[in-house]
């Protein structure tokens, strides 16, 4: 039994299911060191080899977690990953170096892979070549169970009564080389994740949710990758101050020039130029580099090539014909937004009203986030277009046509068949 394990059995859970503790918890104690020191980084075939060995060799659970470059360089790459097993201990590996990490995953594949917010990583270790069959997911584990923080370092110190620290998760991890101290982070944040997986697995199964979790898991492991935004320069921030369709070919032009500087020089394209700064020029329509120097965001400390780039893409925006400017809004699928049901569909809103209130409820009852329980899109999308026969037998249809997993219609599915009767 390891140290963790002990102090998990000790303490049995800090925070059992979220609720207070009967008595003062003790203080945390620090974690400082991983059990057998830092690993040396992995970074070339010969030692990508000797790791397969050992993670083949290894048994139970994999810990897996990445790091990225988020808000420093361009896309969501992974830049160090990190690996413990039983038999195996810890390893951290250099995906720069070691750009191919398919014969690793393929040794892992028939494993159960330990992840803290599954979704966040998932994008980029299937980049290099790793894909889980199957994961369990701590945060979400927590989401289920009731803890009102799920951070890892969150959820570490209440199950297991340690602290780790967190002053490295915002850093670059594209620096070459990586300090040791990012590198102890990094380590320690695989330390415990078999620790905290056990306790969690056993405070789901205490509360009857384990196999409401498994499922929840299996969803995750085998969710297709997501597709690519449509129009993604919709989502600049501040769009909902850009009325007229020219604006919006500005904002669109000069979002489109920015990804393409950036992605060429793999940099942030908020390190390129900000949001801000995008409308602020949309609104103003500047006739010339003069009068965009005058903006917000580009001043002094602009090149005059960057300036004359950025007015290209203006004046191509401002010289498009009316046929070719985008239009005010995306089309939505789905319902309106809830706001405008009473005008538009007076029934629709008395049932969601009905809908909401239940659900709310019953997630109090199980100690879990509303969102956990059945996302607000389905409920919105039952409510605005209800099966005809608003039958148990329907409902769960729909529920299933949504995505909703087979617990989630279980739990629902009476409450929206109250909801969706009409009014006596």
């Amino acid at each position: 039994m390891t140290d963790a394990q002990e102090t998990a059995a000790d303490t049995s859970l800090r925070t059992t299911g979220g609720a207070p503790p009967d008595d003062v918890a003790p203080a945390p104690i620090p974690l400082l060191e991983p059990r057998e020191g830092i690993p040396p980084v992995v970074a070339s075939d010969d030692a990508l080899a000797r790791v397969i060995a050992d993670f083949a060799a290894g048994s139970g659970p994999v810990a897996v977690d990445a790091e990225r470059a988020s808000g420093y360089r361009y896309g969501q790459r992974a830049y160090l990953v990190q690996l413990r097993r039983d038999g195996a201990g810890s390893a951290l590996i250099d995906p720069v170096g070691c750009p191919d990490l398919s014969g690793l995953g393929e040794v892992l594949s028939g494993s159960e892979w330990i992840l803290h917010a599954a979704t966040q990583d998932l994008p980029c270790l299937r980049e290099i070549g790793m894909t889980p069959t199957g994961l369990f997911d701590t945060e979400l584990a927590g989401r289920l169970a009731g803890f009102p923080r799920v951070g890892l370092g969150a959820m570490v110190e209440s199950v297991l009564g340690y602290s780790l620290e967190k002053g490295h998760s915002a850093v670059d991890w594209s620096t070459r080389p990586l300090p040791d101290s990012w590198l102890r982070y990094a380590a320690l944040d695989v330390e415990l994740l078999i620790d905290l997986r056990n306790a969690l697995e056993d405070e789901l199964d205490r509360q009857g949710k384990l196999e409401w979790a498994r499922e929840e898991f299996d969803a995750i492991a085998s969710a297709p990758p997501a597709p690519p935004r449509k129009d993604p320069w919709r989502r600049t921030s501040g769009m909902h101050k850009v009325r007229r369709r020219r604006q919006m070919a500005v904002v669109r032009e000069l979002w489109t020039a920015r990804d393409q500087v950036a992605r060429r020089r793999d940099i942030s394209p908020g390190k390129v130029l900000g949001d801000a700064a995008i409308v602020e020029a949309a609104l103003a329509l500047p006739p010339n580099t003069q009068a965009l120097t005058a903006l917000p965001g580009y001043g002094h400390r602009m090149g005059r090539r960057q300036l004359e780039q950025w007015q290209a893409a203006i004046d191509r925006a401002k010289a498009l014909p009316d046929t070719e400017l985008p239009q005010p809004g995306q089309t939505l699928a789905g319902p309106p937004p809830p706001r405008a049901w009473a005008d538009k569909d007076p029934a629709a809103a008395v049932r969601l009203s009905a809908a909401r209130a239940a659900v709310s409820e019953l997630a109090e009852r199980l100690n879990m986030p509303q969102e956990n329980l059945i996302t607000p899109d389905t409920v919105r999308r039952v409510c605005w277009e209800p099966p005809k026969n608003a039958s148990p037998d329907a409902v769960e249809t729909a529920l299933a046509g949504y995505g909703a997993r087979r617990w989630q219609i279980e739990q629902v599915t009476p409450l929206l068949v109250r909801a969706l009767a009409p009014a006596a």
